[in-house]
């Protein structure tokens, strides 16, 4: 790992450097801004885990380098404590101190002294958690059952409403996750995030998508009735497949109202294939729990009208390359690579092995819904459909 020395950016670059990747910029974007390859950047972002340090500021009280300078020609000179007090209209206890806190009168040197405040100042400050081992206690406990820090802090405040010192932001969190000199969260409690990133990035950091290609006699979202929209009503899903590697996938389906998720074994993505799974996966939900289904525009359901006649589901297709008309499924998705990283092949997967990944994002509190999990949800739905 390169050092910031050895990457020779000026104070101004470094906090330009910073600012770039704050605002989402890509690590490539930001290297090619300062003439630097990707991992020299790279290495100097993550010696602080992707998280850039609060801005310098001087404390209102404290002294300035030209006091300092004062001090130490006054020091030279043989000047008493409090002569140098009343000359720089300070109390003689915070010349007294900074004198002594700098090694001494014999000693004293302003430059040396300007140093070391500096560095005092940055040192590590201990987080809630270093100072509350039951609060550190369960928050590496639902970390290691796969919770989000915004899920952690979520539920610590609707558990513990009337204990403050239970209650931690879900930054707080991620900072001491990656950023190790605060030795509070193992560092292997990284693999536990949905996205195992080496560091924290912005949320805006992405890439775009790419367009998908056509179906015919397709229905678009644009006709989906407004009830659908609004989320009130249960049984509309919306569906995808997740790729990996050796032509391997899997189905993923997500019910809108509740966020409930299941995943379906496939062997290839053959139109004809996924009708069948689908088609089978629809005859073991309760009735009247699937009456739409919403999908993007890949040929995997080009037989969607065979779909249609053999369940009585109603198939929407989202937009060309626009995948936010399904949402609830993109952001399924995501969480799933934390279970199914991409270059997976998920061809070894058994379907025992799929719903209980399913079962562990289902009874996971979720933000969207108040942070009840969607298996409460869902059995809500099936027990207003009896």
């Amino acid at each position: 790992m390169l050092s910031p020395n050895r990457l020779r950016l000026s104070e101004q670059e470094r906090e330009e450097m910073w600012r770039r990747w704050k605002a989402g910029e890509s690590l490539a974007s930001v290297s090619r801004a300062f003439g630097k390859m990707p991992g020299a950047i790279f290495g100097m972002l993550q010696t602080q885990g992707g998280i850039a340090k609060p801005a310098r500021r001087r404390p209102a009280r404290a002294l300035t380098v030209v006091e300092r300078e004062q001090v130490s020609r006054g020091l030279a000179a043989g000047a008493s404590v409090r002569s140098l007090a009343r000359t720089l209209h300070r109390a003689p206890s915070t010349v007294s101190r900074e004198v002594i806190r700098n090694g001494g009168r014999a000693v004293y040197r302003a430059a040396a002294a300007e140093r070391g405040a500096w560095q005092r100042a940055e040192r590590p400050k201990l987080c809630r958690m270093a100072c509350n081992e039951p609060l550190r206690a369960v928050v590496e406990e639902k970390l290691e059952s796969d919770w989000s820090p915004q899920q952690i802090a979520a539920w610590l405040r609707l558990t513990y409403p009337n204990k403050p010192a239970m209650h931690i932001s879900h930054e707080t969190i991620y900072r001491s996750l990656y950023l190790q000199a605060r030795g509070v969260l193992r560092k292997e409690l990284r693999l536990h995030l949905r996205r195992r990133r080496p560091m924290r990035r912005a949320r805006t950091y992405g890439a775009a998508g790419a367009i998908r290609g056509g179906i015919f006699d397709a229905v678009s979202i644009a006709e989906r009735p407004a009830s659908i929209e609004d989320r009130v009503i249960p049984g509309h899903w919306e569906g995808d497949l997740i790729e990996g590697i050796k032509n391997s996938y899997i189905m993923t389906l997500v019910e809108r109202r509740s966020r409930y998720v299941q995943l379906v074994k496939v062997r290839d993505k053959n139109s004809a294939t996924i009708v069948r799974a689908l088609t089978r996966r629809v005859r073991y939900l309760p009735d009247g729990l699937m009456e739409s289904l919403t999908w993007d525009r890949g040929n995997e359901m080009a037989q969607h009208k065979r779909f249609t006649v053999a369940t009585d589901v109603a198939v929407y297709f989202c937009d060309p390359a626009s995948p936010w008309q399904r949402g609830s499924n993109e952001n399924t998705n995501g969480l799933l690579r934390q279970y199914f990283p991409k270059r997976t092949d998920l061809s070894v997967f058994t379907q025992r092995q799929l719903n209980a990944v399913a079962l562990r994002l289902n009874t996971r509190p979720r933000k969207t819904l108040g942070y009840a999990t969607p298996a409460y949800q869902f059995a809500t739905s099936v027990a207003s459909t009896r």
